[in-house]
């Protein structure tokens, strides 16, 4: 077997697509959590090995990273997609913690919509990652997230309204407004990270059109 002075090259697109998946993975659990409401503790507990192995794919794109000397993309872009698909799972972790933890009886409307919206931005970035691999534009891809997000905004002020409209007659009243405040504002969070996600995603592809 011969030797050569020069590492192997790193696969990168092989690691994001490893990397999607495990996102994919997760919000997908996420969104049954949310629109079945059943096996919630199990899902989560789900949601958190997902997340935990999504960590350690991330971290081996960035240890490649540093020692690899060609890359198929510039080096920063790179790091940029990592780094938001890490962000993007941690979020999602974030919201099923939540879930998880505040004892709800019932998921309301409006969150079973914006978490099923957030699903399907996922899945659209998925395909906005395979048209980049195959040097393919993504522009009415990244329309779609982009018009699930302006949804979401509009989602998202029905839902805070709904839950202020909340009358106080008890203290567990109050604590609900703070419990569905939190999970609303992780849901934004997610997805406003899948819009930025995209619009990385596209800034490479118009980069290395």
């Amino acid at each position: 077997m011969g030797f050569s002075f020069f590492p192997k090259e790193v696969q990168f697109f092989e690691l994001f697509e490893e990397q999607f998946e495990k996102l994919n993975e997760a919000v997908l659990a996420l969104s049954s959590i949310f629109q079945e409401f059943e096996d919630v503790e199990n899902k989560c507990k789900s949601i958190n090995l997902i997340e935990e192995t999504g960590n350690e794919v991330a971290r081996r794109i960035s240890q490649h990273l540093s020692t690899s000397f060609i890359t198929p993309i510039d080096r920063e872009d790179i790091h940029s997609l990592n780094v938001a698909q890490e962000d993007l799972l941690n979020l999602i972790k974030a919201i099923s913690t939540r879930i998880g933890l505040y004892d709800f009886h019932v998921i309301k409307f409006p969150a079973k919509k914006l978490v099923k919206n957030l699903a399907t931005m996922v899945a659209e970035v998925g395909r906005m990652l395979d048209r980049l691999r195959q040097h393919k534009g993504v522009e009415e891809n990244a329309k779609k997230v982009k018009s699930l997000k302006y949804e979401c905004e509009m989602l998202l002020l029905v839902a805070l309204g709904e839950v202020y409209d909340t009358k106080l007659t008890s203290l567990e009243a109050v604590l609900d407004i703070v419990k569905w405040t939190h999970i609303y504002d992780r849901i934004e969070q997610a997805v406003n990270q899948a819009d930025k996600l995209a619009d990385i995603i596209e800034g490479v592809v118009l980069k290395n059109a």
